[in-house]
C-alpha cells in the first residue's frame, strides 16, 4: 500500500488552480497551461480511463481498482484546483465585463486572435481543402455570432446544459479556450455572474439548479463528446484545425472591442445587444484598448513558446 502524501495532492490542486485561472479567460487554453506544466498527457489519458472497465469497476465495488485504472485521486485534485481558480476569477471577470467592456474585450480579442494563429500553425500544409474549411468556418461564425439569438441568447437550462457540453470540449484543447467558446454562445457573462454571486453567498435554488445543469453539461460532454473530438483531430486533424481556425476568426466579430448599445431601453446588462462600430477617432481610449490587444497577443505567443519548450524537453 502506498504511502499517502499531502504534499503530491496539494502540487496537483496548484496546477489546477493555474489551468483554472486560464479556462475563464476568454482566449487562453487550460490545455496550454496543462502542456506547460508537463500534465496534458496524463490529463487527457486519464479522462479517456473513465470508460466501461472503471464502470466497471465501480459495479463490482472495486474502489481501489476503478481509482488507478482512472488516475482518480490525480482527476480529483487537479479538478478540486481548476473549479478554485474558475470560482475564484469569475468576481473579477463579470466586474471588467461590465464596467470596463471595451478594454476588456481588447484584451479578449487579442487573445483569441494569436490563438487562431496557433491554431493554424497546427495545420502542417494548407491545401484547398483547408483553405475552403478555414473560409467555411469563418463566414458561418460570422453569421451565427451576428444573430439577435446568440446576443440575447435562450434563458433556459437546456441551453446551458448545451453550452456546458461544447465549453468543456474546448477547455481541454490546447490553443482553443472553453471561456471564448461561452462568450461567443452568449453564456459567459451569466456563469460567471452566477459564480460571483456564489462567492459572495448569494445563494438561490434557480442559481444551483443553473450551475449543477452547466457542470452536467460539462461531464457529457467531457465523457463522450471530447472522445469524438479526439478521434476527429487524430483521423482527420489538418482539416479540423482548418475549420476550427476559421470559426475562431469569423467569431472575433462577437468581441470586437468598440460596440454601441443596441437596444439602449433595455437596462439588465446580460440581456443587453451590442453592435459591432468603427471608432470615429482615433483618441486615447481607442490607442489604449490597441495597446493592450497587442499586449494580450503578445502573451499568448509567448505562453504557446514557452509551452513549446516543455513539450520538447519532455518534462512531465
Amino acid at each position: 500500500m502506498k504511502r499517502f502524501i499531502p504534499t503530491a495532492d496539494l502540487v496537483q490542486v496548484a496546477r489546477g488552480l493555474l489551468m483554472g485561472s486560464a479556462d475563464i479567460i476568454p482566449g487562453v487554453s487550460g490545455g496550454t497551461v496543462a502542456l506547460i506544466l508537463g500534465i496534458y498527457e496524463r490529463l487527457v489519458t486519464a479522462i479517456s480511463r473513465i470508460d466501461a472497465s472503471f464502470v466497471g469497476h465501480l459495479g463490482r465495488r472495486e474502489w481501489r481498482e476503478a481509482a488507478r485504472h482512472a488516475d482518480l485521486r490525480f482527476l480529483l485534485a487537479l479538478g478540486g484546483g481548476i473549479a478554485l481558480g474558475i470560482i475564484g476569477l469569475s468576481t473579477l471577470m463579470h466586474y471588467l465585463l461590465e464596467h470596463q467592456r471595451e478594454r476588456t474585450y481588447a484584451a479578449f480579442f487579442g487573445l483569441i486572435l494569436a490563438s487562431s494563429l496557433l491554431v493554424a500553425r497546427a495545420v502542417a500544409r494548407w491545401s484547398a481543402v483547408e483553405i475552403l474549411l478555414l473560409i467555411a468556418g469563418a463566414f458561418s461564425a460570422w453569421y451565427v455570432v451576428s444573430l439577435q439569438a446568440i446576443q440575447s441568447p435562450p434563458a433556459g437550462n437546456l441551453y446551458v446544459f448545451f453550452c456546458g457540453v461544447i465549453g468543456i470540449c474546448a477547455m481541454i484543447l490546447p490553443g482553443i479556450s472553453g471561456a471564448f467558446i461561452l462568450l461567443v454562445l452568449g453564456k459567459y457573462e451569466d456563469i460567471t455572474g452566477l459564480l460571483r454571486n456564489a462567492l459572495h453567498g448569494q445563494i438561490t435554488v434557480e442559481a444551483v439548479a443553473t450551475i449543477a445543469v452547466f457542470c452536467a453539461g460539462c461531464a457529457i460532454g467531457l465523457l463522450a463528446f471530447s472522445r469524438f473530438l479526439r478521434w476527429l483531430l487524430g483521423r482527420h486533424e489538418p482539416q479540423t484545425m482548418a475549420a476550427l481556425c476559421g470559426v475562431m476568426l469569423g467569431s472575433l466579430r462577437k468581441i470586437w472591442p468598440f460596440q454601441r448599445d443596441a437596444d439602449p431601453t433595455i437596462s439588465e446588462f446580460q440581456k443587453k445587444w451590442f453592435e459591432p462600430i468603427w471608432p470615429e477617432r482615433l483618441d486615447a481610449n481607442v490607442w489604449i484598448a490597441l495597446a493592450i490587444a497587442a499586449a494580450a497577443f503578445a502573451f499568448v505567443l509567448a505562453l504557446d513558446r514557452l509551452a513549446g519548450r516543455k513539450a520538447v524537453g519532455g518534462r512531465q
